[in-house]
């Protein structure tokens, strides 16, 4: 934290503020017209291109106001990252997902503080964390802003986070494998990134504010924070392939069949001896055709090749047979590579390249479901193979 308190204090001092504003400007603003154009546009992607356009006229409003003029008493578009951030974690889980009108809801702190710092450009409400406690007219207005300020951000980025937990979750009844892009790890990284940074900017500016014992303005870091956040957001953003929609979650949203208090399915119309039925079926096209050694494997792939509807498969994997379409299929995987390690073709393999063969497409995912199955690492149950039968 020294370190850092000290390499800010030698920015401030070298005047490095504003080549960020403009590294920042620039960054955002051909981010922005890259996700713009990007193809399908969808309504993730339009949320995407406004932040990082919002970014952008953030930092322009900063160097006019450092430069030019002031153009408001206080900053307000902060106000929108933080509903941006949770509408496009929303958007980009489930692509389908409409936008209502009532969304624009989450926006009215923004158009609040829009108009009052406009109205109030010429009032000194915020020109010094200094004289935040200074007994005036405005006192209420400065501690109001900063109390919703900070609980918009930690309310936002605490339900984007939940989202992408619930995404995570609900993969696991649609996938058989792990994708950085497609869990969605990169996009929780950056919002739990997000709202530290912010946290460390209200820590620094209530020390500021007590004490004055800061050297500098902690609302300058909020500039390296914005011109960051631009460039990462944005790099991630256009990375990120588009989602398929999950049914079972559309349905849920709608409805339909969806889980009820006591576990089942409601409204499925799934009688007891045709989930049976199709749970049989769905082990013998495993046992027979072994589909899970394609490393991407899908319940779409397998709903295609069953004949059997995706939402039956989740239904029926999870109210009889205990499992996810995830668990499901790595444990076929887990009994393929038990096979192989005790078949003597394979004992020049390594085990890792066992792994793979049978579809797994991750290293930590194969040594978990291992482990969780046999109880012991892949090395050692292969070591009490060889001793059993007299190969060490």
């Amino acid at each position: 934290m020294l370190l850092l308190l000290n390499l800010l204090n030698i920015i401030v001092a070298m005047d490095f503020i504003e080549p960020i504003l403009y590294v920042g400007i620039s960054q955002s603003f051909f981010a922005g017209l890259l996700i713009a154009t990007r193809r399908p546009f969808t309504t993730a992607n339009r949320i995407m291109t406004a932040w990082v356009f919002l970014f952008c006229i953030e930092l322009i409003f900063a160097l006019i106001n450092r430069k030019v003029l002031d153009m408001y008493s206080f900053p307000f578009i902060s106000f929108t990252y933080g509903p941006l951030l949770w509408l496009y974690v929303r958007h980009t889980t489930i692509p389908s997902r409409r936008f209502y009108t009532w969304g624009a809801l989450h926006f009215m702190p923004f158009a609040v503080f829009f108009a009052v710092s406009v109205f109030f450009r010429e009032e000194p409400i915020f020109d010094d964390l200094s004289g935040f406690f200074v007994i005036d007219r405005f006192i209420p207005l400065r501690i109001v802003y900063s109390i919703i300020f900070f609980l918009s951000v930690t309310v936002y980025s605490s339900l984007s986070f939940i989202e992408i937990r619930r995404h995570q979750s609900r993969l696991r009844d649609a996938v058989s494998y792990t994708n950085a892009r497609l869990t969605l790890n990169w996009l929780k990284i950056l919002s739990i990134t997000f709202y530290t940074g912010y946290v460390v900017v209200f820590i620094l500016g209530g020390i500021n504010i007590i004490a004055g014992l800061l050297p500098f303005d902690p609302y300058v870091m909020t500039f390296i924070f914005i011109t960051f956040f631009a460039f990462a957001y944005s790099f991630y953003a256009i990375r990120q392939p588009e989602m398929l929609d999950n049914p079972a979650v559309v349905n849920e949203e709608n409805g339909d069949n969806a889980l009820t208090a006591s576990g089942r399915y409601a409204r499925s119309g799934l009688r007891d001896e045709q989930a049976e039925e199709y749970l049989t079926n769905l082990l013998s096209y495993m046992d027979e055709e072994k589909p899970f050694l394609d490393s991407d494997m899908t319940i779409n792939d397998l709903s295609k090749k069953t004949g059997i509807p995706r939402h039956y498969i989740t239904e029926v994997l999870n109210e009889k047979h205990g499992r996810n379409f995830f668990t499901f299929v790595n444990e076929y995987r887990v009994r393929e590579v038990i096979s192989r390690i005790s078949d003597p073709k394979y004992r020049h393999y390594t085990i890792l390249a066992i792994a793979f063969d049978a579809g797994f497409n991750s290293k930590s995912t194969f040594n978990t479901f291992f482990k969780a199955y046999t109880g012991k690492t892949p090395s050692s149950y292969r070591d009490e193979i060889n001793k059993e039968s007299g190969k060490v």
